[in-house]
């Protein structure tokens, strides 16, 4: 993976790699390849960006860098199997997970990584198709899926699994009983026009506002980071969030953008053109709906990603943008003490409706 970032005007070998891969994806039409970075490439680049779930910005950073290396895998390439401590991602196990959904087993979404759940399923298969219950999907488990291609066709249950899965122990759901891990940025970036402020503090004055709340309510509440110290990466926080087998993950940022006009509030969930998180979704909705109601920040509504925080966890996770640190009438407004309550306070409704209250 490149250390660098890639953009319109860059040249050399590591360009000559991306339009390799973007011409095998029939994304680059000339098949001539050479080693600028021109219109035709940061064109075919949103493409690809778009169709995963991507920010669309035509640079090719470690993130666009990594799914080209996983798009360039189909079903039957390679041998798949579980490793827990460099879990194996890539289009052929999206492809893998797709099929075996259709085919009735279990697994909650498609998001490309192999993981315990996948090869379970895989075992399952095995079982039904009278193969070694060994868990690694190789040719003898690629012959079988061939064998059944035609057997049946299309299927989300995902979704409607992920809602009947959301609490395998029963418990009544209310936030009480939940455990949150709340992920305020660390970014340093300085609001437009405020010395005083970065995105960091306010992201880390919302999320300790929201702590409070939800604490108080009895909810366990993990943060990922301290008011100075730096989380490790989204995989990272990932792993945490795993570890402590919460019910949700909440990540608190502000976007910014070249255009200073650039402002207001948006909430993101894992999805991508085959599957999405439902409860993801419906979170992410619940939290627009509450935000432009109790705070005077534009609504730019709910949209699907797949970065690493919202893929690689196994609940519901969702970032919430709070605003643009480059738009001052953002940043004015989350000067004020009292909008940031304001975000904290529907936050912490978006979560409380979400859930099963406790009945008697």
């Amino acid at each position: 993976m490149p250390s660098i970032f890639l953009r319109n005007g860059d040249s050399g070998p590591e360009v000559a790699e991306v339009r390799d891969r973007l011409h095998r994806l029939g994304l680059l039409s000339n098949a001539v390849l050479h080693n600028d970075f021109d219109d035709e490439l940061t064109h075919a680049v949103k493409i690809f960006q778009q169709s995963r779930g991507l920010t669309v910005d035509g640079v090719v950073g470690p993130r666009t860098f990594r799914r080209l290396e996983e798009a360039r895998w189909s079903v039957g390439d390679r041998v798949l199997t579980f490793m827990p401590r460099t879990m194996v991602h890539g289009d052929d196990v999206a492809q893998l997970q797709r099929r075996l959904i259709e085919l009735g087993f279990i697994i909650n979404r498609v998001d490309g990584v192999y993981g315990h759940q996948t090869e379970r399923a895989v075992r399952d298969f095995q079982k039904n198709v009278g193969l070694s219950a060994d868990g690694i999907c190789g040719p003898d488990v690629f012959r079988a899926l061939q064998r059944l291609a035609r057997t049946v066709a299309g299927g989300s249950q995902e979704h409607l699994r992920e809602l009947l899965a959301w609490d395998p122990i029963n418990r009544a759901q209310s936030v009480e009983t939940c455990t949150i891990v709340l992920d305020p940025s660390d970014s340093p970036t300085q609001l437009n026009g405020l010395s005083d402020l970065t995105e960091a503090n306010v992201c880390w004055d919302i999320a300790n506002r929201l702590e409070g709340r939800l604490s108080a309510a009895g909810a366990l509440v993990v943060m990922t980071r301290s008011s100075n110290s730096t989380p490790s990466g989204e995989r990272a926080r990932a792993n945490l969030a795993n570890q402590q087998n919460a019910d949700f993950v909440l990540s608190i940022d502000m976007d910014s953008h070249p255009n200073s006009a650039a402002n207001g509030v948006a909430t993101y969930y894992f999805g991508h053109q085959y599957s999405r998180s439902a409860r993801g979704m419906r979170l992410a909705e619940l939290i627009q709906e509450e935000l432009a109601a109790k705070t005077p920040l534009r609504d730019l509504n709910t949209h699907a990603k797949t970065w690493d925080l919202l893929r690689l966890t196994r609940m519901p996770s969702v970032k919430t943008s709070i605003g643009y640190s480059s738009n001052p009438m953002d940043c004015s407004q989350l000067a004020d003490a009292q909008v940031r309550d304001a975000v904290a306070q529907g936050l912490v409704a978006a979560i409380e409706r979400i859930l099963v209250p406790r009945i008697g």
